[in-house]
């Protein structure tokens, strides 16, 4: 296949994917249009389009910067010119490639596919559009304004939403169906007849946009149907309306119109607001990496289909009654069946200073061993030593010292690498299982929430453990263990009916960590709980407010732990007590409605909404 790789395509010969080409050229005409992600499956031509479309931009003079996923945090910002200072004997800087892309466009190919933390310093800097270097002796602020152009298949790794919105723009590349087109691939893959006249007049075009750009003008009307297209489409973000409006008035620019017209707005809206819009429709259901055991999944669902034969429903049992459905029973007992699983959103975690020796796959942490990825220099001792940042610090002395064939290193040079790796977590599921749960059969929805948090924490290496609360008591049903196919079992088996003593819930939960921290110094710890917070038991004779309140002091204030609670009461109902979240800020928790913890993918944005 060597031919394909060394067959180069100019920018208009370029068959299909018009919203795509219309993206790249409205951010060539107008840099504040933010930027432009293009995500589809492989072969679809994002790798191809972006190199012709570096011609263009060649063309124009402007720095077309490409962002390797190996880079380093020093490549990336800058650092000392090693050569430079080893000649001279004075500190030299050398530019890192944010720098170098001023005034362009920097390429990141498959961005889902890099580490979050080199994200966000190239995010970070593009929106100060500084390049601000504090390291080594050397202190300097360079100008940083750079678009970003980015690929993805969002098949091989999701993408975070927050790092989505940064995107003005984002284009669905689709396979190209129809049979003419793809006779003209095949057709200019085999000739050499480039289309460069045409490619020379689109520069000249685009020369022109860019000069005529700054008449336009844009009246209230427009901006006022922008927000109206914006508020439309369920889009929170006001990035949305900002990019829109750039957007609009570079496509204007594009056709010589001297106004911003709603013609213009329409056309375009698609492009910044597609990957902004809630996901509406049903998601596609998820398969997991690693199902459980078939044979425990058969058994599973034969057991719940027996739950449901065997189970009368809370609901039908008080319509018989005549009872309300809001009111719960304290004293009956049900166990109902697991409900549909579904992939979770993402979760993030702070990161710690402890040296740990991990394993897992949850959270980055900073590691005793040699396995891990170096991401920075220190002076404090380490197993590696880091010569890149050794030869740095040594270079500034090399002249003094005499140098003449070899560098001359001394002790004080020395520096050494820090590498993180990720790590497991034990996670403790904190459930509620009073009466209150099973109205409505809320716990079905409980119960495939905590098997999809299973499903994740089975994935990422997770111990877990099981806490149940309801009657007068809590219990741990689970003790901390890497068997999911016991925690399911355990999950199948809760009971729902009696008070709420959520109180205990959390005490049980004080005691475990207390107990595994000592077990397991270096573990981190996650708190799920799983309320809808009608808390009404006491243990101390306190107010139940009172109490929960000291508890929750005492928990936020063991080291290693995070805390996510769950929300499980409805909100759509008239009398609501929200307690749940008053919990969570007493815990310092995120929070979440059950509603949402579902991940809304860029790859379901792929399936429901083709551009």
């Amino acid at each position: 296949m060597q031919y394909l790789k060394q067959f180069k395509i100019k920018f208009s010969d370029f068959v299909g994917q018009e919203n795509a080409r219309l993206a790249l050229l409205l951010n060539l005409i107008e840099p504040a249009c933010g930027g432009v992600l293009l995500a589809g499956k492989k072969g679809t031509g994002k790798s191809t389009l972006l190199k012709a479309f570096k011609e263009i931009v060649k063309a124009l003079n402007m720095p077309f910067i490409e962002l390797p996923m190996n880079s380093t945090e020093e490549a990336v910002l800058g650092g000392i010119d090693i050569e430079e200072t080893i000649k001279t004997g004075e500190r030299r800087f050398q530019k890192g490639l944010l720098s170098k892309a001023d005034g362009g466009f920097l390429i990141i190919e498959d961005i889902n596919l890099f580490p979050h933390d080199l994200l966000s310093i190239v995010f970070e800097v593009q929106s100060r559009g500084e390049n601000i270097v504090e390291r080594e002796g050397i202190t300097l602020r360079e100008s940083a304004n750079f678009q970003i152009l980015a690929t993805m298949n969002p098949e091989e790794a999701d993408f975070s939403s927050h790092f989505l919105d940064r995107f003005g723009m984002c284009v669905i590349m689709d396979n190209i169906i129809d049979k003419e087109k793809r006779k003209e691939i095949i057709r200019l893959n085999f000739s050499r007849e480039l289309q460069i006249a045409e490619d020379i007049s689109l520069i000249e075009k685009i020369i022109k946009s860019k000069e005529f750009i700054k008449k336009i003008k844009v009246i209230d009307e427009i901006t006022e149907f922008i927000s109206e297209v914006v508020l439309k489409e369920a889009v929170l973000s006001h990035r949305a309306d900002i990019f829109l409006l750039y957007a609009s008035k570079a496509y204007a620019a594009y056709f010589g119109d001297n106004f911003v017209k709603k013609k213009h707005v329409i056309t375009v809206a698609p492009l910044v607001l597609n990957h902004r819009k809630k996901l509406l429709h049903q998601q596609p259901e998820y398969e997991p990496e690693h199902q459980f055991d078939n044979s425990q999944s058969s058994e599973r669902n034969d057991e719940e289909q027996k739950n449901k034969n065997q189970t009368p429903s809370r609901i039908d049992e008080d319509h018989e009654h005549g009872k309300s459905q809001n009111t719960p029973s304290s004293e009956k007992e049900d166990v109902f069946p697991v409900g549909e699983s579904y992939k979770i959103r993402k979760f993030f975690f702070r990161k710690d200073r402890t040296l740990r020796q991990s394993t897992g796959r949850r959270t980055k942490t900073k590691t005793k061993g040699r396995a891990g990825r170096y991401v920075r220099s220190l002076l404090h001792k380490r197993n590696d030593i880091a010569i890149d940042a050794t030869v740095r610090a040594a270079a500034a002395f090399q002249k003094i010292r005499g140098m003449k064939d070899l560098l001359i290193i001394k002790e004080e040079d020395l520096r050494y690498k820090e590498k993180e790796k990720r790590m497991s977590h034990t996670v403790v599921f904190v459930v509620d299982g009073s009466g209150s749960m099973g109205v409505e059969q809320r716990m079905i929805q409980t119960k495939g929430a905590i098997l999809s948090l299973l499903m994740d924490c089975y994935q990422k290496r997770d111990k877990v453990s099981m806490i149940l609360f309801r009657k007068d008591r809590a219990e741990t049903i689970l003790p901390p263990t890497s068997s999911h196919e016991l925690a399911l079992k355990r999950l199948r088996e809760i009971p729902t009916g009696g008070k709420t003593p959520l109180s205990a819930g959390l005490m049980e939960a004080y005691r475990l960590i207390r107990r595994m921290a000592i077990k397991e110094p270096e573990s981190r710890f996650l708190i799920l709980l799983i309320t809808d917070g009608k808390a009404n038991v006491s243990l101390t004779g306190k107010t139940v407010f009172d109490e929960l309140r000291s508890i929750c002091f005492m928990l936020s204030n063991l080291t290693s732990v995070d805390f996510i609670v769950i929300d499980t009461e409805k909100k759509n109902k008239f009398m609501k007590i929200d307690f749940a979240v008053k919990i969570a800020e007493w815990l310092q928790a995120k929070y979440f409605l059950i509603e949402e913890l579902k991940s809304e993918s860029l790859l379901g944005i792929v399936k429901t909404f083709k551009i």
